[in-house]
C-alpha cells in the first residue's frame, strides 16, 4: 500500500527521538506524517498516541493541558497546532524529566510562526519536515543527488531511458499519497477537496481572511508563476488584492506548506546579484491542478512545461537537502543583467553546486551561460554545474559543467 513506502524522514525521527526530548515532525496536510510518527513509535514502550482532530481528545487538550500531557513514556500528539497551549506544559514536563523522547509531534502549519505560541521550547526540541513523496520514496531508489553532486563534482555520470513525457506525468502526479495512487479523474477530485480544506480549515486556524474567494483566486494566479520571482507589489496588480493584505495570504500560504519561497543567493563575489525570492509550489501535482494542465497539454506548445520542470527539480532538491549528509542550503540566483541559475545549493563551508532545468531533450549554448558566470565568479569554491535535462546521456560542456538526464535527481547515490 501506498500508506506503508518507506520514508527517508523515518531513520531521522528514530535519531532524534534517541536524544532528544521533543521532536516535531511538521508539514503538509496529508503528506504522511501520522503514519510516520505512528512507525517511528510503534517500537518505543510504553507510548501513547493522542489526536487531536477527534474531538472529544480536542476538548481534554483544551480544558486541561497540563493533564493530558502526563505519561510516563513516549505521547505522539497529533496535528499540534490544533491545541498551541499544550507547548507549555509540555515545556514543564521535559524541563522537570529531560529523558529523550518524551514526546513526538506533528504539525500541519508552521506552529513556531503563530503568534500567540508561548515559549517554543528552545534547546528542548528538533524539528524534521515532512514534505510529499520524493520521487526516490515511490521507487524505492536512492534519492541522494546532492550528496552525489559533492562528492563526485564534474564526475558524476548517468544514462537514462526515460523521455520527457515520463518526466511531465510524474509532474502533474505530484506526491501527495492520496494522488498517487489515484487516477487522473479521482486524482482532481483529491486536489479540489485538499485546496478547499486548506483554505475553510487550515489557512482559518492560523488567521481570519476577509474574503476567502480571494485566497481561491490568488491560488490560481500564483499556480501560473510558480518558477518566477516573488514579487508581491506585481500580484498585487495582477490579482486586485491589495498589497499589505497579499504579503498576509503569502506567509499564511507558506505556512500550511502550499507555497515555498526560494531565497535569492548572493556573495561578495557577485555583487550584481539581485535578492528577489522565486516562488514554488511545494506540490507540482498541486500547481498542474490549479492551472488545468495535464501531462499532453504540458507538453504542447505554449504549455507550461518549463517552470513546472523547474519547480519540480527546486522542490525534489529540497526534499533532499532535509537528510543528505552534506548540510546546504537552497537558493536561486539571477543578476541585475538577467544571467540566472534555477538552483543554487551552497554547504556551510562554502562550496557551490548550480542547477539550471531544461525541458528540452536539447542543451544550447545560453542555457550554460549562468553556471558559466557563476563558475568563473567563484574559483575553486564551485564543484560543478549540471543542467538537468531531459535527454539521456550525460554530456560534457567544458570545465566543470555536465548535462545529465533529469532522473539522475533520484536515481544516483555517492
Amino acid at each position: 500500500m501506498v500508506d506503508l513506502v518507506p520514508r527517508h524522514a523515518q531513520s531521522l525521527v528514530a535519531e532524534a527521538l534517541a536524544d532528544t526530548r521533543v521532536v516535531l515532525v511538521n508539514g503538509a496536510r496529508q503528506a504522511g506524517k501520522s503514519t510516520l510518527t505512528r512507525l517511528a513509535a510503534a517500537n518505543v514502550s510504553p507510548t501513547v498516541i493522542r489526536l487531536l482532530d477527534d474531538p472529544a481528545t480536542l476538548r481534554a487538550a483544551q480544558d486541561d493541558p497540563t493533564s493530558f500531557v502526563e505519561h510516563p513514556g513516549l505521547m505522539v500528539i497529533d496535528e499540534i497546532q490544533l491545541v498551541p497551549e499544550l507547548l507549555r506544559p509540555i515545556k514543564v514536563v521535559v524541563d522537570l524529566d529531560p529523558t529523550p523522547g518524551r514526546f513526538l509531534l506533528t504539525g500541519s502549519s508552521r506552529v513556531l510562526a503563530l503568534r500567540t505560541l508561548p515559549d517554543a521550547l528552545p534547546g528542548r526540541m528538533e524539528i524534521i519536515e515532512l514534505w510529499p513523496f520524493s520521487q526516490g520514496e515511490m521507487t524505492g531508489e536512492p534519492d541522494r543527488f546532492v550528496d552525489a553532486a559533492f562528492r563526485h563534482g564534474p564526475g558524476l555520470s548517468h544514462t537514462s531511458q526515460w523521455r520527457r513525457k515520463d518526466y511531465l506525468e510524474r509532474a502533474v502526479v505530484g506526491g501527495f499519497p492520496e494522488a498517487v495512487r489515484r487516477n487522473q479523474r479521482r486524482r482532481a477530485a483529491f486536489f479540489d477537496s485538499y485546496l478547499t480544506t486548506l483554505v475553510e480549515r487550515d489557512v482559518l486556524e492560523l488567521a481570519n481572511i476577509e474574503r476567502r474567494g480571494e485566497m481561491l483566486k490568488l491560488l490560481g494566479l500564483l499556480a501560473g508563476r510558480a518558477g518566477h520571482l516573488l514579487v508581491p507589489g506585481t500580484l498585487a496588480g495582477q490579482s486586485g488584492i491589495p498589497r499589505t493584505t497579499l504579503v498576509r495570504y503569502l506567509e499564511l500560504l507558506a505556512s500550511v506548506f502550499l507555497i515555498k519561497s526560494v531565497p535569492a543567493w548572493s556573495s561578495n563575489l557577485t555583487q550584481r546579484a539581485i535578492g528577489t525570492p522565486k516562488l514554488a509550489f511545494v506540490d507540482t501535482g498541486v500547481a498542474c491542478h490549479l492551472i488545468g494542465q495535464d501531462a499532453a497539454r504540458l507538453g504542447e506548445p505554449g504549455g507550461a512545461a518549463g517552470p513546472m520542470m523547474e519547480n519540480f527539480v527546486l522542490m525534489e532538491l529540497a526534499r533532499q537537502l532535509t537528510w543528505s549528509d552534506e548540510r546546504g542550503s537552497l537558493h536561486h540566483y539571477r543578476t541585475k543583467d538577467g544571467v540566472e541559475v534555477d538552483a543554487v545549493i551552497e554547504t556551510p563551508d562554502g562550496r557551490v553546486i548550480g542547477v539550471e532545468v531544461k525541458a528540452g531533450a536539447t542543451v544550447r549554448a545560453e542555457d550554460l551561460a549562468g553556471l558559466r558566470s557563476l563558475a568563473s565568479s567563484l574559483g575553486e569554491r564551485f564543484v560543478a554545474g549540471f543542467v538537468l535535462y531531459t535527454g539521456q546521456q550525460t554530456l560534457p560542456f567544458g570545465d566543470r559543467i555536465r548535462a545529465i538526464p533529469l532522473d539522475a535527481l533520484w536515481r544516483l547515490k555517492p
